[in-house]
Protein backbone atom coordinates (compact mmCIF):
# COMPACT_ATOMS: atom_id res chain seq x y z
CA UNK A 1 0.00 0.00 0.00
CA UNK A 2 2.60 2.29 1.32
CA UNK A 3 4.54 1.81 -2.59
CA UNK A 4 1.27 2.31 -4.47
CA UNK A 5 0.71 5.31 -2.46
CA UNK A 6 4.37 6.64 -3.39
CA UNK A 7 3.69 5.56 -7.14
CA UNK A 8 0.66 8.00 -7.15
CA UNK A 9 2.33 11.06 -5.69
CA UNK A 10 4.84 11.00 -8.14
CA UNK A 11 2.70 10.81 -10.57
CA UNK A 12 0.61 13.23 -9.26
CA UNK A 13 3.75 15.75 -9.27
CA UNK A 14 4.19 15.16 -12.83
CA UNK A 15 0.41 15.71 -13.69
CA UNK A 16 0.80 19.16 -11.48
CA UNK A 17 2.81 20.33 -13.91
CA UNK A 18 0.58 19.35 -17.39
CA UNK A 19 -2.31 20.69 -15.01
CA UNK A 20 -0.34 24.04 -14.53
CA UNK A 21 0.07 24.51 -18.19
CA UNK A 22 -3.83 24.34 -18.77
CA UNK A 23 -5.05 27.10 -16.52
CA UNK A 24 -3.18 29.72 -19.24
CA UNK A 25 -6.28 31.57 -21.52
CA UNK A 26 -7.78 29.70 -24.42
CA UNK A 27 -8.09 31.46 -27.95
CA UNK A 28 -7.74 35.22 -25.95
CA UNK A 29 -4.76 35.62 -28.59
CA UNK A 30 -4.98 35.70 -32.56
CA UNK A 31 -2.43 34.51 -34.67
CA UNK A 32 -0.38 37.62 -35.26
CA UNK A 33 0.01 36.89 -39.09
CA UNK A 34 -3.00 37.22 -41.77
CA UNK A 35 -2.04 33.37 -43.00
CA UNK A 36 -2.47 30.36 -41.38
CA UNK A 37 -0.15 29.46 -38.28
CA UNK A 38 2.90 27.77 -39.47
CA UNK A 39 5.80 26.88 -36.80
CA UNK A 40 9.29 26.86 -38.05
CA UNK A 41 10.00 25.98 -34.25
CA UNK A 42 8.45 25.86 -31.08
CA UNK A 43 8.85 26.81 -27.62
CA UNK A 44 11.64 24.61 -25.46
CA UNK A 45 13.48 24.10 -28.52
CA UNK A 46 17.27 23.27 -28.17
CA UNK A 47 19.62 26.19 -29.14
CA UNK A 48 23.18 27.46 -28.35
CA UNK A 49 22.93 28.21 -24.58
CA UNK A 50 19.72 28.27 -24.56
CA UNK A 51 15.99 27.20 -25.18
CA UNK A 52 14.42 28.77 -27.49
CA UNK A 53 11.64 30.95 -26.07
CA UNK A 54 8.57 31.06 -27.89
CA UNK A 55 7.35 30.28 -31.67
CA UNK A 56 9.00 31.13 -34.84
CA UNK A 57 6.16 31.22 -37.19
CA UNK A 58 6.89 30.77 -40.76
CA UNK A 59 5.80 34.09 -43.65
CA UNK A 60 6.47 32.01 -46.48
CA UNK A 61 10.03 32.69 -46.76
CA UNK A 62 8.74 36.06 -47.42
CA UNK A 63 9.46 39.67 -45.34
CA UNK A 64 7.08 42.61 -45.27
CA UNK A 65 4.01 40.58 -43.99
CA UNK A 66 1.56 42.23 -41.62
CA UNK A 67 2.30 41.62 -38.24
CA UNK A 68 -1.00 42.27 -35.96
CA UNK A 69 -1.59 42.57 -31.98
CA UNK A 70 -2.39 39.58 -31.08
CA UNK A 71 -4.80 41.10 -28.87
CA UNK A 72 -5.59 44.46 -27.21
CA UNK A 73 -2.88 46.38 -25.08
CA UNK A 74 -0.84 49.00 -25.29
CA UNK A 75 2.96 48.97 -26.88
CA UNK A 76 5.00 48.69 -23.80
CA UNK A 77 8.52 48.70 -25.20
CA UNK A 78 10.75 48.06 -28.25
CA UNK A 79 14.15 47.33 -28.97
CA UNK A 80 16.59 47.79 -31.90
CA UNK A 81 19.88 45.77 -31.66
CA UNK A 82 22.12 44.09 -33.95
CA UNK A 83 21.87 40.78 -32.95
CA UNK A 84 19.38 38.97 -30.67
CA UNK A 85 15.71 40.44 -31.97
CA UNK A 86 17.05 42.96 -34.20
CA UNK A 87 13.81 45.31 -34.33
CA UNK A 88 11.00 44.05 -31.82
CA UNK A 89 7.84 45.11 -30.29
CA UNK A 90 6.47 44.50 -27.06
CA UNK A 91 2.75 44.75 -26.06
CA UNK A 92 1.26 44.92 -22.92
CA UNK A 93 -2.54 43.10 -22.23
CA UNK A 94 -4.62 43.76 -19.49
CA UNK A 95 -4.97 40.17 -18.43
CA UNK A 96 -1.35 40.51 -17.55
CA UNK A 97 0.74 38.86 -20.31
CA UNK A 98 3.02 40.80 -22.87
CA UNK A 99 3.65 39.66 -26.44
CA UNK A 100 6.66 40.20 -27.74
CA UNK A 101 7.20 40.11 -31.83
CA UNK A 102 10.78 40.03 -33.00
CA UNK A 103 12.76 40.69 -36.36
CA UNK A 104 10.83 42.80 -37.73
CA UNK A 105 11.33 44.88 -40.60
CA UNK A 106 9.35 48.10 -39.88
CA UNK A 107 7.41 49.12 -37.37
CA UNK A 108 3.89 50.96 -38.12
CA UNK A 109 3.93 54.41 -39.21
CA UNK A 110 3.01 56.37 -35.82
CA UNK A 111 5.91 54.34 -33.94
CA UNK A 112 8.45 54.26 -36.36
CA UNK A 113 8.40 58.18 -36.75
CA UNK A 114 9.11 58.24 -33.12
CA UNK A 115 11.80 55.47 -32.85
CA UNK A 116 13.00 57.41 -36.21
CA UNK A 117 13.28 60.58 -34.33
CA UNK A 118 14.94 59.30 -31.28
CA UNK A 119 17.26 57.82 -33.11
CA UNK A 120 18.34 60.95 -34.64
CA UNK A 121 17.93 62.91 -31.31
CA UNK A 122 20.43 60.22 -29.57
CA UNK A 123 22.56 59.36 -32.54
CA UNK A 124 22.10 55.96 -32.14
CA UNK A 125 21.10 53.25 -33.70
CA UNK A 126 20.34 51.04 -31.47
CA UNK A 127 17.41 51.62 -29.20
CA UNK A 128 15.55 49.90 -26.11
CA UNK A 129 12.65 52.41 -25.45
CA UNK A 130 9.84 52.20 -22.75
CA UNK A 131 6.46 53.89 -23.13
CA UNK A 132 3.67 54.04 -20.70
CA UNK A 133 -0.24 53.19 -21.58
CA UNK A 134 -1.42 56.13 -22.96
CA UNK A 135 1.52 56.68 -26.19
CA UNK A 136 0.82 53.94 -28.38
CA UNK A 137 -2.86 51.67 -27.25
CA UNK A 138 -3.19 48.74 -29.90
CA UNK A 139 -6.55 46.58 -30.66
CA UNK A 140 -6.75 43.07 -31.42
CA UNK A 141 -5.75 42.62 -35.03
CA UNK A 142 -4.08 45.88 -35.88
CA UNK A 143 -1.28 46.23 -38.15
CA UNK A 144 1.93 47.00 -35.51
CA UNK A 145 4.71 46.17 -37.89
CA UNK A 146 5.90 44.40 -41.08
CA UNK A 147 7.89 40.86 -40.87
CA UNK A 148 11.68 40.54 -41.40
CA UNK A 149 15.16 38.75 -40.80
CA UNK A 150 16.76 41.37 -38.58
CA UNK A 151 18.89 40.56 -35.79
CA UNK A 152 19.82 36.97 -35.15
CA UNK A 153 17.71 35.68 -38.02
CA UNK A 154 19.02 32.80 -40.24
CA UNK A 155 15.64 33.56 -42.63
CA UNK A 156 12.65 35.55 -42.93
CA UNK A 157 9.84 35.05 -39.95
CA UNK A 158 8.42 36.24 -37.51
CA UNK A 159 9.68 35.03 -33.90
CA UNK A 160 6.81 35.60 -31.11
CA UNK A 161 6.72 35.36 -27.54
CA UNK A 162 4.07 35.24 -24.57
CA UNK A 163 5.59 36.39 -21.35
CA UNK A 164 3.97 37.02 -17.46
CA UNK A 165 4.10 40.39 -17.31
CA UNK A 166 4.96 40.45 -13.91
CA UNK A 167 7.74 37.73 -13.74
CA UNK A 168 8.79 38.93 -17.37
CA UNK A 169 8.86 34.36 -17.88
CA UNK A 170 8.36 32.96 -21.07
CA UNK A 171 5.29 30.77 -21.37
CA UNK A 172 4.49 28.30 -24.10
CA UNK A 173 2.25 29.73 -26.67
CA UNK A 174 0.96 26.87 -27.44
CA UNK A 175 -0.67 26.12 -23.94
CA UNK A 176 -3.10 29.48 -24.93
CA UNK A 177 -5.19 27.50 -27.56
CA UNK A 178 -3.99 28.56 -31.12
CA UNK A 179 -5.26 26.39 -33.69
CA UNK A 180 -2.14 24.23 -34.99
CA UNK A 181 -3.55 21.00 -35.99
CA UNK A 182 -0.44 18.24 -34.98
CA UNK A 183 -1.30 14.69 -34.97
CA UNK A 184 2.08 13.62 -35.23
CA UNK A 185 3.90 11.90 -32.17
CA UNK A 186 7.28 12.93 -31.29
CA UNK A 187 9.82 11.00 -33.31
CA UNK A 188 12.75 9.06 -30.99
CA UNK A 189 15.70 8.58 -33.07
CA UNK A 190 18.48 7.70 -30.13
CA UNK A 191 18.76 6.22 -26.45
CA UNK A 192 22.09 6.91 -24.55
CA UNK A 193 23.56 5.39 -20.87
CA UNK A 194 25.92 7.42 -18.55
CA UNK A 195 28.62 5.71 -16.28
CA UNK A 196 27.03 7.97 -13.52
CA UNK A 197 29.80 6.70 -10.81
CA UNK A 198 32.05 10.22 -11.87
CA UNK A 199 30.20 12.43 -14.37
CA UNK A 200 28.27 12.59 -17.65
CA UNK A 201 31.22 13.91 -19.19
CA UNK A 202 33.15 11.43 -18.38
CA UNK A 203 33.31 8.77 -19.98
CA UNK A 204 30.40 10.13 -21.87
CA UNK A 205 27.55 8.86 -23.73
CA UNK A 206 27.19 5.28 -24.90
CA UNK A 207 24.37 5.03 -27.59
CA UNK A 208 22.15 2.06 -27.69
CA UNK A 209 20.21 0.83 -31.29
CA UNK A 210 16.69 1.84 -31.40
CA UNK A 211 14.20 0.04 -33.48
CA UNK A 212 9.93 1.68 -34.00
CA UNK A 213 7.05 -0.31 -34.90
CA UNK A 214 4.50 2.68 -34.88
CA UNK A 215 4.81 5.14 -32.01
CA UNK A 216 6.61 2.12 -30.04
CA UNK A 217 10.14 1.85 -29.84
CA UNK A 218 12.50 -0.87 -28.46
CA UNK A 219 15.61 -0.74 -27.66
CA UNK A 220 16.15 -4.58 -26.31
CA UNK A 221 18.38 -5.85 -23.35
CA UNK A 222 21.06 -2.92 -22.42
CA UNK A 223 23.94 -4.36 -20.60
CA UNK A 224 25.84 -1.46 -18.35
CA UNK A 225 29.52 -2.01 -16.67
CA UNK A 226 28.42 0.59 -13.78
CA UNK A 227 25.66 0.23 -10.71
CA UNK A 228 24.86 4.18 -11.07
CA UNK A 229 23.16 5.45 -14.47
CA UNK A 230 21.36 7.29 -16.10
CA UNK A 231 19.68 8.12 -19.59
CA UNK A 232 19.01 10.51 -22.32
CA UNK A 233 16.76 10.66 -25.59
CA UNK A 234 17.62 12.21 -28.94
CA UNK A 235 14.01 12.94 -30.20
CA UNK A 236 12.01 15.58 -32.45
CA UNK A 237 8.66 16.59 -32.68
CA UNK A 238 6.97 17.57 -36.20
CA UNK A 239 3.64 18.82 -35.55
CA UNK A 240 2.28 17.95 -39.19
CA UNK A 241 4.95 20.33 -40.65
CA UNK A 242 8.36 18.77 -41.59
CA UNK A 243 10.60 21.16 -39.06
CA UNK A 244 12.20 19.50 -36.14
CA UNK A 245 10.89 20.93 -33.24
CA UNK A 246 11.48 20.25 -29.62
CA UNK A 247 10.09 18.05 -27.44
CA UNK A 248 7.25 19.00 -24.31
CA UNK A 249 7.04 16.55 -22.17
CA UNK A 250 9.33 13.15 -21.29
CA UNK A 251 8.76 10.64 -19.06
CA UNK A 252 11.18 8.04 -17.05
CA UNK A 253 10.22 4.97 -15.48
CA UNK A 254 11.67 1.64 -13.97
CA UNK A 255 9.67 -1.26 -13.06
CA UNK A 256 6.85 1.22 -13.23
CA UNK A 257 7.86 3.82 -10.84
CA UNK A 258 8.26 6.75 -12.02
CA UNK A 259 12.16 8.16 -12.15
CA UNK A 260 12.13 11.32 -13.85
CA UNK A 261 10.32 13.92 -15.90
CA UNK A 262 9.90 17.40 -17.38
CA UNK A 263 7.59 19.81 -19.43
CA UNK A 264 9.32 23.16 -20.75
CA UNK A 265 6.08 25.14 -19.99
CA UNK A 266 7.72 28.30 -18.49
CA UNK A 267 11.39 29.47 -18.51
CA UNK A 268 13.11 33.07 -18.03
CA UNK A 269 15.89 34.60 -19.66
CA UNK A 270 18.06 34.51 -16.36
CA UNK A 271 17.51 30.93 -16.39
CA UNK A 272 17.52 29.90 -19.79
CA UNK A 273 21.43 29.24 -19.95
CA UNK A 274 20.61 26.49 -17.97
CA UNK A 275 19.71 24.88 -21.37
CA UNK A 276 23.24 23.49 -21.17
CA UNK A 277 22.60 21.35 -18.08
CA UNK A 278 19.28 19.71 -19.79
CA UNK A 279 21.29 18.19 -22.80
CA UNK A 280 24.05 15.92 -23.79
CA UNK A 281 26.37 19.74 -24.27
CA UNK A 282 29.33 17.93 -25.88
CA UNK A 283 26.92 15.93 -28.41
CA UNK A 284 25.62 19.01 -29.12
CA UNK A 285 28.23 21.91 -29.22
CA UNK A 286 31.00 19.18 -31.35
CA UNK A 287 28.23 16.75 -33.54
CA UNK A 288 25.28 19.24 -33.52
CA UNK A 289 23.14 16.32 -31.88
CA UNK A 290 19.83 17.47 -29.73
CA UNK A 291 19.94 14.58 -26.73
CA UNK A 292 18.36 15.88 -23.77
CA UNK A 293 18.88 14.19 -20.55
CA UNK A 294 16.34 12.47 -18.61
CA UNK A 295 17.95 12.85 -15.34
CA UNK A 296 18.95 16.03 -13.03
CA UNK A 297 22.83 17.03 -13.70
CA UNK A 298 23.64 18.44 -9.88
CA UNK A 299 24.57 21.72 -11.06
CA UNK A 300 21.09 22.22 -13.31
CA UNK A 301 18.86 24.82 -11.27
CA UNK A 302 16.69 25.59 -13.72
CA UNK A 303 13.03 26.17 -12.17
CA UNK A 304 9.45 24.75 -13.20
CA UNK A 305 11.59 22.05 -15.43
CA UNK A 306 11.54 18.66 -13.69
CA UNK A 307 9.07 16.65 -11.43
CA UNK A 308 10.86 17.77 -8.19
CA UNK A 309 12.87 15.41 -5.77
CA UNK A 310 12.99 13.16 -8.72
CA UNK A 311 17.03 12.41 -9.77
CA UNK A 312 16.51 10.17 -12.91
CA UNK A 313 19.43 8.19 -11.54
CA UNK A 314 19.56 4.29 -11.64
CA UNK A 315 20.69 2.24 -9.61
CA UNK A 316 21.58 -1.14 -10.24
CA UNK A 317 22.47 -3.11 -7.25
CA UNK A 318 22.25 -7.07 -8.81
CA UNK A 319 22.30 -8.11 -12.15
CA UNK A 320 18.70 -8.31 -12.52
CA UNK A 321 17.03 -7.46 -15.61
CA UNK A 322 14.49 -4.03 -15.39
CA UNK A 323 11.67 -2.93 -17.30
CA UNK A 324 12.59 0.83 -18.66
CA UNK A 325 9.75 2.52 -20.71
CA UNK A 326 10.35 6.45 -21.58
CA UNK A 327 7.61 8.23 -22.88
CA UNK A 328 7.04 11.19 -24.52
CA UNK A 329 4.49 13.58 -25.47
CA UNK A 330 3.38 17.13 -27.09
CA UNK A 331 1.17 19.67 -26.10
CA UNK A 332 -1.93 18.12 -28.13
CA UNK A 333 -1.05 14.60 -26.24
CA UNK A 334 0.39 12.61 -29.00
CA UNK A 335 2.76 10.03 -27.65
CA UNK A 336 5.11 7.63 -28.32
CA UNK A 337 6.75 5.24 -26.01
CA UNK A 338 10.12 3.60 -25.49
CA UNK A 339 10.57 0.26 -24.23
CA UNK A 340 14.18 -1.59 -23.00
CA UNK A 341 15.51 -3.25 -20.36
CA UNK A 342 18.70 -2.82 -18.73
CA UNK A 343 21.01 -5.12 -17.07
CA UNK A 344 24.45 -4.51 -14.54
CA UNK A 345 27.06 -6.24 -16.22
CA UNK A 346 30.44 -6.99 -14.89
CA UNK A 347 31.79 -3.62 -13.26
CA UNK A 348 34.07 -1.26 -15.27
CA UNK A 349 36.62 0.67 -14.11
CA UNK A 350 35.34 4.14 -12.13
CA UNK A 351 36.53 7.00 -13.68
CA UNK A 352 39.00 8.80 -10.85
CA UNK A 353 39.13 12.39 -9.60
CA UNK A 354 42.10 14.34 -9.93
CA UNK A 355 43.89 17.66 -8.56
CA UNK A 356 42.65 19.55 -10.75
CA UNK A 357 38.75 18.36 -10.86
CA UNK A 358 35.73 20.81 -10.63
CA UNK A 359 32.55 20.07 -9.29
CA UNK A 360 29.02 21.54 -9.28
CA UNK A 361 28.60 24.06 -6.31
CA UNK A 362 31.76 24.51 -5.61
CA UNK A 363 34.30 26.90 -6.52
CA UNK A 364 37.52 26.34 -8.47
CA UNK A 365 41.00 28.51 -8.43
CA UNK A 366 43.38 26.71 -11.01
CA UNK A 367 46.76 28.21 -12.14
CA UNK A 368 49.69 27.59 -15.06
CA UNK A 369 52.48 29.14 -15.30
CA UNK A 370 51.32 32.37 -16.34
CA UNK A 371 47.76 32.06 -15.75
CA UNK A 372 45.28 32.02 -13.07
CA UNK A 373 41.28 31.06 -14.34
CA UNK A 374 38.35 31.99 -11.18
CA UNK A 375 35.55 29.72 -11.54
CA UNK A 376 32.30 30.30 -9.20
CA UNK A 377 30.12 27.32 -7.62
CA UNK A 378 27.53 27.99 -9.94
CA UNK A 379 30.00 27.63 -12.96
CA UNK A 380 29.51 23.67 -13.50
CA UNK A 381 26.35 21.55 -14.35
CA UNK A 382 28.99 18.01 -13.49
CA UNK A 383 32.10 17.18 -12.43
CA UNK A 384 35.04 17.19 -14.73
CA UNK A 385 38.73 16.05 -14.36
CA UNK A 386 40.07 20.12 -15.69
CA UNK A 387 42.67 20.18 -17.77
CA UNK A 388 44.78 23.63 -17.99
CA UNK A 389 48.40 24.41 -19.73
CA UNK A 390 50.19 26.60 -21.65
CA UNK A 391 51.77 26.17 -25.37
CA UNK A 392 53.42 28.83 -27.14
CA UNK A 393 52.11 30.70 -30.28
CA UNK A 394 53.80 31.56 -33.10
CA UNK A 395 51.81 34.95 -34.13
CA UNK A 396 54.22 38.25 -33.81
CA UNK A 397 51.21 40.09 -32.53
CA UNK A 398 50.85 37.38 -29.56
CA UNK A 399 52.52 38.71 -26.83
CA UNK A 400 51.35 35.47 -24.18
CA UNK A 401 51.25 31.42 -24.22
CA UNK A 402 47.98 30.05 -25.65
CA UNK A 403 46.20 29.30 -22.86
CA UNK A 404 44.36 26.03 -23.09
CA UNK A 405 41.47 25.60 -21.03
CA UNK A 406 40.32 22.09 -20.76
CA UNK A 407 37.50 21.82 -24.34
CA UNK A 408 35.22 24.16 -25.58
CA UNK A 409 32.62 21.17 -25.67
CA UNK A 410 32.03 20.97 -21.56
CA UNK A 411 29.84 24.21 -21.03
CA UNK A 412 30.48 26.95 -17.95
CA UNK A 413 26.92 28.58 -16.85
CA UNK A 414 28.21 32.23 -15.90
CA UNK A 415 31.19 34.25 -16.45
CA UNK A 416 34.74 33.72 -15.10
CA UNK A 417 37.99 35.40 -14.54
CA UNK A 418 40.91 34.61 -16.33
CA UNK A 419 44.09 36.30 -15.71
CA UNK A 420 47.34 36.34 -18.32
CA UNK A 421 50.60 37.91 -17.95
CA UNK A 422 52.18 38.70 -20.54
CA UNK A 423 55.63 37.58 -22.08
CA UNK A 424 57.22 40.96 -21.91
CA UNK A 425 57.62 44.16 -20.60
CA UNK A 426 55.11 46.34 -22.21
CA UNK A 427 55.30 50.31 -22.27
CA UNK A 428 52.00 52.28 -21.68
CA UNK A 429 51.03 52.73 -25.36
CA UNK A 430 51.40 48.91 -25.91
CA UNK A 431 49.53 48.06 -22.89
CA UNK A 432 46.72 50.01 -24.59
CA UNK A 433 45.80 47.93 -27.17
CA UNK A 434 46.15 44.40 -25.60
CA UNK A 435 42.88 42.35 -25.78
CA UNK A 436 42.13 39.38 -24.80
CA UNK A 437 41.41 36.44 -27.66
CA UNK A 438 39.22 33.41 -27.01
CA UNK A 439 39.70 30.82 -29.64
CA UNK A 440 36.49 28.42 -29.26
CA UNK A 441 36.96 26.46 -32.27
CA UNK A 442 34.48 27.14 -34.26
CA UNK A 443 34.72 30.64 -33.39
CA UNK A 444 36.63 33.53 -31.20
CA UNK A 445 35.61 36.41 -29.10
CA UNK A 446 37.99 39.29 -27.91
CA UNK A 447 37.31 41.91 -25.15
CA UNK A 448 39.23 44.71 -24.22
CA UNK A 449 40.79 43.19 -20.83
CA UNK A 450 41.31 45.17 -17.70
CA UNK A 451 45.23 45.25 -16.32
CA UNK A 452 46.07 44.78 -13.04
CA UNK A 453 49.48 45.46 -12.07
CA UNK A 454 51.19 43.26 -14.54
CA UNK A 455 48.53 40.85 -15.58
CA UNK A 456 45.57 41.67 -17.76
CA UNK A 457 41.89 39.93 -16.79
CA UNK A 458 39.08 39.25 -19.11
CA UNK A 459 35.71 37.42 -18.18
CA UNK A 460 34.37 34.88 -20.67
CA UNK A 461 31.75 31.72 -20.05
CA UNK A 462 32.69 29.71 -22.56
CA UNK A 463 36.00 27.35 -22.69
CA UNK A 464 38.56 27.02 -25.22
CA UNK A 465 42.35 28.47 -25.67
CA UNK A 466 42.82 32.34 -24.63
CA UNK A 467 45.94 34.46 -25.22
CA UNK A 468 46.90 38.16 -25.41
CA UNK A 469 47.18 40.57 -28.78
CA UNK A 470 48.59 43.44 -29.55
CA UNK A 471 46.59 44.88 -32.04
CA UNK A 472 47.97 48.12 -33.68
CA UNK A 473 46.00 47.59 -36.88
CA UNK A 474 42.50 49.68 -37.98
CA UNK A 475 38.95 48.75 -38.64
CA UNK A 476 37.89 49.41 -41.61
CA UNK A 477 34.59 49.93 -43.99
CA UNK A 478 34.19 49.06 -47.91
CA UNK A 479 31.48 51.03 -49.69
CA UNK A 480 29.35 49.13 -51.81
CA UNK A 481 29.22 51.54 -54.87
CA UNK A 482 32.92 54.08 -56.72
CA UNK A 483 33.66 56.53 -55.53
CA UNK A 484 31.99 59.68 -57.18
CA UNK A 485 29.11 57.60 -58.58
CA UNK A 486 25.46 57.50 -58.41
CA UNK A 487 23.62 55.94 -56.24
CA UNK A 488 20.62 54.58 -57.90
CA UNK A 489 19.52 51.57 -55.80
CA UNK A 490 17.42 52.14 -52.48
CA UNK A 491 20.09 52.40 -49.86
CA UNK A 492 23.70 52.60 -49.04
CA UNK A 493 25.42 49.68 -47.95
CA UNK A 494 28.93 49.36 -45.86
CA UNK A 495 30.77 46.37 -45.50
CA UNK A 496 32.85 46.47 -42.13
CA UNK A 497 36.18 44.61 -40.82
CA UNK A 498 38.47 44.34 -38.47
CA UNK A 499 41.49 41.85 -38.16
CA UNK A 500 41.04 41.16 -34.56
CA UNK A 501 37.92 41.52 -32.38
CA UNK A 502 34.47 43.65 -33.37
CA UNK A 503 33.93 47.14 -34.74
CA UNK A 504 32.57 48.42 -31.56
CA UNK A 505 31.55 52.06 -32.53
CA UNK A 506 30.57 53.59 -35.38
CA UNK A 507 29.46 56.57 -36.69
CA UNK A 508 28.63 58.15 -40.06
CA UNK A 509 27.97 61.76 -41.05
CA UNK A 510 26.45 63.00 -44.12
CA UNK A 511 27.33 66.50 -45.15
CA UNK A 512 28.71 67.19 -41.55
CA UNK A 513 24.87 66.18 -40.07
CA UNK A 514 24.88 62.12 -38.20
CA UNK A 515 22.92 59.17 -40.32
CA UNK A 516 21.03 56.45 -39.14
CA UNK A 517 22.96 53.66 -40.82
CA UNK A 518 21.43 50.13 -39.33
CA UNK A 519 23.94 47.27 -38.68
CA UNK A 520 23.11 43.67 -39.63
CA UNK A 521 26.33 41.71 -38.31
CA UNK A 522 28.84 43.56 -40.22
CA UNK A 523 27.20 45.50 -42.86
CA UNK A 524 25.64 49.14 -41.99
CA UNK A 525 23.05 49.90 -44.23
CA UNK A 526 21.36 53.60 -44.73
CA UNK A 527 17.80 53.90 -46.43
CA UNK A 528 17.36 56.26 -48.01
CA UNK A 529 14.81 59.00 -46.64
CA UNK A 530 14.37 62.66 -46.77
CA UNK A 531 17.79 63.22 -45.12
CA UNK A 532 19.22 62.63 -48.45
CA UNK A 533 16.60 62.85 -51.37
CA UNK A 534 16.89 62.50 -54.89
CA UNK A 535 19.07 64.62 -56.99
CA UNK A 536 20.41 66.51 -53.48
CA UNK A 537 23.83 66.49 -55.78
CA UNK A 538 26.95 65.31 -54.47
CA UNK A 539 27.85 64.48 -51.06
CA UNK A 540 30.70 63.10 -48.61
CA UNK A 541 30.15 60.41 -46.32
CA UNK A 542 32.45 60.53 -43.20
CA UNK A 543 33.01 57.31 -41.62
CA UNK A 544 34.48 56.69 -37.76
CA UNK A 545 34.92 53.33 -36.71
CA UNK A 546 36.43 51.78 -33.07
CA UNK A 547 37.82 48.72 -32.60
CA UNK A 548 37.97 46.10 -29.55
CA UNK A 549 41.60 47.57 -29.13
CA UNK A 550 40.45 50.97 -29.37
CA UNK A 551 42.11 51.75 -32.57
CA UNK A 552 39.72 54.49 -34.39
CA UNK A 553 39.93 55.04 -38.36
CA UNK A 554 38.18 57.79 -40.17
CA UNK A 555 36.93 57.44 -43.49
CA UNK A 556 35.66 59.59 -46.47
CA UNK A 557 32.93 58.32 -48.93
CA UNK A 558 31.40 60.53 -51.62
CA UNK A 559 28.86 59.42 -53.98
CA UNK A 560 25.69 61.56 -56.16
CA UNK A 561 21.77 61.10 -55.32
Amino acid sequence: MKIFCKLMLMVCCINAIILQAQTYPQNYFRNPLNITMQLAANFGAIRSNHFHMGLDLRTNSQENLSVLAAAEGYVSRIKVERYGFGNAIYITHPNGYTTVYAHLNKYFDKLDEYVKERQYKDEKWEQDISFSPGQFPVTKGQLIALSGNTGGSAGPHLHFEIRDTKTEECLNPLLFGFNIPDSVAPIISGLYWYDRRFSTYEPGANGVTVKKTGNIYTAGVIKVNSPVISFAIKAVDKANQGFNLGIYQAELLMDGKLMYGFSVNKVSYDDTRYENGCIDYTKFSRDKMSIQHLSALPGMKLQNYSVPNLSGMISLQNNEVHDIEIILKDVKGNTSRLTAKVQLSIPGNKVSPTANMVQPNEPKTISTQNAEVNFSKNAFYDAANFNAYEKPDADINVISSAVVLHSPYIPVHDNYTIKIKPNRKLIREEKDKVVVLFDYGSDTDAVKGKWNGDWIEGQFNRLGTVKLVLDNSLPSVFPGWKERAAVNSGSLRLKGSTKVGDIISFRAELDGKWLRFARTKNDFVYSFDEKCPKGSGLHTLKVTTTNTAGNTNVQTFTFQR
